[in-house]
């Protein structure tokens, strides 16, 4: 059970504080603790709130509010981000919680599983800055799952993956035979190779201002999909500074 202490259930901008409460509760009763508000819309501390956290009032004064996505993913090594929608255009795997979940507790780094808000979920770069994607299949005459539903359902499989009794898939079907069991990176230092990668693309032409957002997002799933390790990122980063040393060189 201390893999599930490792793990951040993360909403972004919840609007509902009946459902900021019920999600506190949710997760102490499936033995999670961590969580991390982005910009939350609503009281997260207020009557309505605690009057569903019940016994969890710990968990809700707990919980991290913090500005941005980016903030609550900081020094996590595998985010799982969800969404509601059936089809994104983004080329990413849908998984069932059964199937990914379990991948956030196969070693004892700091993970996340992200929630979008109440009326849209998560915007396309929200859910590309998780490795992976899962997708609650519901019945399609009713799709839609309220927040505390969808996190219910998912810390529940949680907590059966830690029970030992799901077996977890290293990772999506398109990238399952890469040999690398290092953990991933944490999430800011692949931000940081990005950034550092965009803007030598941006120097040398392949980027360009008015197409750079389209293009870096597939390139992030790229890299989102392989999984690099602090040892990778390490690598790819001395590459980038031999790069632009080299360009000065020229100049």
């Amino acid at each position: 059970m201390e893999r599930l202490q490792q793990v951040r259930v993360v909403l972004v901008e919840p609007a509902g504080p009946l459902n900021v409460g019920a999600i506190a509760r949710i997760l102490k009763n499936m033995g999670l603790h961590q969580l991390f508000l982005v910009n939350p819309q609503c009281d997260p501390h207020g009557a309505h709130a605690r009057q569903m956290a019940v016994h969890a009032q710990d968990v809700l004064h707990g919980a991290q509010i913090v500005p941005t996505l980016a903030d609550a993913l900081r020094n996590c090594r595998r985010v799982i981000a969800t969404t509601g929608r059936e089809q994104t255009t983004l080329n990413v795997t849908l998984e069932p919680p059964s199937q990914c979940l379990p991948w956030l507790l196969m070693d004892d780094t700091p993970g996340a599983l992200v929630f979008g808000r109440e009326d849209r979920g998560l915007a396309n770069e929200e859910l590309n800055q998780a490795q992976r994607c899962l997708y609650i299949p519901s019945d399609p005459i009713y799709p839609s799952l309220n927040l505390a539903q969808a996190v219910a359902i998912c810390a529940y499989e949680l907590r059966m993956g830690a029970l030992g009794t799901r077996v977890p898939d290293q990772a999506p079907s398109v990238i399952a035979d890469l040999p690398s069991t290092a953990s991933p990176a944490p999430h800011e230092q692949l931000e940081g190779y990005l950034q550092d990668l965009e803007a030598l693309l941006l120097t040398v032409g392949y980027l360009h201002p008015h197409t750079r957002g389209s293009r870096m997002e597939k390139i992030r799933q790229i890299y989102q999909r392989s999984l690099p390790s602090d040892n990778d990122i390490a690598l790819l980063r001395g590459m980038i500074r031999q790069m632009r040393w080299a360009l000065r060189k020229t100049e």
